[in-house]
């Protein structure tokens, strides 16, 4: 056999070797990987009835999410171990094997080890701060995003409503346009037609309050008429009870003899007393007018007698003329008001007023 040969053949009895006791050490680290293969692809809920020809695709994002979890988990136990084993294998082959084929690793090897994991330890910090402050922003941010299109919102709503107001208002100054034609009224136009029409409403105003004032008196006259009919009334009722209960007749000759007898009393009346006039001022007020002593011209006194209406009581007196002949009346007339005696006072006052006149 030439050497190349047998160096081929140490070479393979290495391989052969190392193969062996990979066999080996893979048999007695015990990993089941078959077993657990079949359970991974043989695995099914424990909820679930179907059977073995069934197709299991369950649809449930809770339960997909909970396989995934249970198949993550499962393979990073899986690749735990098999890094482990990795690790136990490097061991081993450097401690069994030679020198010269042994992987040499020296300090500077696990200083750059220690630094590249420390590098990407901190990359993961890194990224981990990061992912948290992105969650944090997400957090701060979702509820100002939703203000803000809230806010968006309700602009575009009010833009919306503002340009069909705009359409709206075009429309209606279309219509008003075609219903107005030109010439139409300019601002100052405009000015002056509403000035005239303040002053024409002022004067109408005007003219509306004169009417009800107007209005207003004819009814203060119709008011009063009313009542002057309604007394009217009454008086005629009066007169025609008063008639009626006179029951005289056309042809009754007893009337002129008393109308007579009546005439000449009241005249002989009058002169025996001095009476002049004698007429009614009011409805409660009597005026009776003397002529006193034969002196030239004559002395002339009015005594009003005033009634309390609808009664025969005396209220009071006013007197005319006895000033003048020096006759104290004042005393005569509430004395005999209060004892309600009318011809006292008459022939008293006339008795006092001619001795008066007689003494002068």
């Amino acid at each position: 056999m030439s050497r190349q040969s047998l160096e081929r053949n140490t070479e393979q009895d290495k391989y052969l070797d190392a193969a062996n006791k990979l066999r080996a050490q893979y048999e007695a680290a015990d990993l089941q990987l078959s077993r657990h293969t079949k359970e991974f692809a043989s695995y099914k809920y424990e909820d679930d009835i179907a059977t073995e020809g069934d197709d299991v695709s369950p649809k449930d994002p809770a339960i997909v999410a909970a396989d995934v979890a249970a198949q993550i988990t499962f393979l990073r136990k899986l690749k735990f171990q098999y890094l482990e084993q990795n690790a136990k294998d490097k061991y081993v082959k450097s401690i069994v094997s030679d020198i010269d084929d042994a992987p040499i690793v020296t300090a500077e090897d696990n200083k750059e080890l220690a630094a590249v994991n420390e590098e990407k330890k901190a990359k993961l910090k890194v990224a981990k701060e990061g992912l948290a402050e992105v969650q944090h922003n997400i957090r701060t941010l979702a509820p100002m995003v939703e203000q803000d299109y809230t806010k968006v919102k309700q602009v575009t709503e009010r833009a919306t409503m503002l340009a069909q107001k705009i359409l709206d208002a075009r429309l209606a100054l279309m219509r008003l346009r075609q219903t107005n034609p030109h010439p139409r009224l300019t601002i100052p136009m405009a000015d002056q037609k509403l000035i005239d029409q303040v002053e024409e409403m002022q004067t109408l105003s005007d003219e509306v309050e004169l009417s009800k004032k107007k209005t207003k008196a004819v009814k203060e006259r119709v008011k009063t008429g009313a009542l002057e009919i309604e007394k009217l009334r009454i008086q005629q009722a009066e007169s025609e009870r008063a008639v009626q209960a006179l029951q005289l007749e056309e042809d009754d000759n007893r009337l002129v003899p008393l109308y007579d007898w009546y005439t000449a009393s009241l005249s002989l009346h009058q002169s025996l007393l001095g009476l002049e006039e004698s007429h009614s001022v009011s409805e409660n007020e009597l005026q009776l007018v003397y002529t006193i002593g034969d002196s030239t011209p004559p002395i002339r006194v009015s005594i009003s007698l005033i009634f309390v209406p609808d009664t025969r009581e005396l209220g009071g007196v006013e007197t005319t003329g006895f000033d003048t002949l020096g006759v104290e009346t004042t005393e005569l007339i509430e004395a005999h008001i209060q004892s309600n005696d009318v011809p006292g006072l008459v022939a008293l006052l006339l008795s006092r007023a001619r001795a008066a006149a007689n003494s002068v």
